[in-house]
């Protein structure tokens, strides 16, 4: 009978599948410090002539008695009157809304006058040119960063992780979602939801530092791979410990 123990052992061990590797898309426990594009006065003026009918470029010249035309979207309103001072904060070249492309995305911060913290001081969009062209003009509901650019299931359109984020009484929330661009239209493939909360330096009792790790296994080639979201926690120290607390959305 013990003879059969060690040869029980190999089959087991021969016909075990390898796990499956993971591979990190970003890790939001860590600080990266990203330098803003260039974007120059000029490129500046072409994007943005282009983007928008009419626009302010000094929020100096905002029009203080505007109230929005008495309608209930405040920005929409203020968009359609010009009264906004847009600029660029973000950009990208890649292939966007078709695969074999060379194309220039541009996040821009519509910053429409008198928009407040509650508004996240007004919408932000994205405009992809085809050089001089002008080929998709998209409202990404806030989402102002680059993350990443990918291109998960290799079929040649890039995708793009982008965040947005909020600070109020010394919390840190920044929020993530996988954007694709395919054929001009803006669809959210994933939405992540929170992905950093860091309340370290409101100084209340029980702050903690909180990242997401997102990942993903590979798959057939073609095929959106599944993503993965796990969430840790540490305590606030300069050196952070973290341990795993969930997966999935963060709660």
């Amino acid at each position: 009978m013990r003879a059969l123990v060690p040869l029980l052992l190999l089959v087991m061990f021969t016909t075990q599948r390898p796990a499956t590797p993971k591979q990190v898309l970003v890790d939001f426990r860590q600080d990266e410090t990203k330098t803003p594009p260039k974007i120059t006065p000029a490129t500046q003026k072409f994007v943005l002539s282009r983007v928008f009918r009419k626009y302010l470029t000094d929020d100096h010249k905002c029009n203080p008695n505007f109230d929005g035309n008495g309608v209930d979207d405040y920005l929409k309103a203020a968009r359609n009157a010009g009264q906004i001072v847009p600029v660029i904060v973000d950009s990208v070249t890649g292939s966007f809304t078709a695969s074999g492309q060379t194309q220039t995305l541009y996040v821009i911060a519509v910053s429409e006058c008198n928009a407040s913290h509650a508004d996240n001081y007004g919408t932000k969009r994205v405009a992809i040119f085809n050089g001089q062209q002008l080929v998709a003009d998209l409202d990404v509901d806030f989402r102002s960063s680059i993350v990443r650019k990918l291109d998960l299931n290799l079929d040649g359109v890039d995708e793009l992780l982008m965040t947005s984020g909020d600070m109020a009484q010394g919390t840190l929330i920044e929020m993530a979602s996988l954007l694709s661009f395919e054929g001009g239209r803006v669809k959210v493939l994933e939405d992540f939801g929170t992905v950093t909360e860091d309340s370290c330096a409101s100084g209340f009792p029980g702050s903690s530092a909180k990242g997401s790790v997102i990942w993903f296994a590979p798959v057939t080639l073609g095929q959106m791979p599944k993503l993965k979201q796990d969430n840790y926690e540490s305590p606030c120290r300069n050196v952070k410990r973290w341990r795993l607390v969930s997966t999935g959305k963060m709660q």
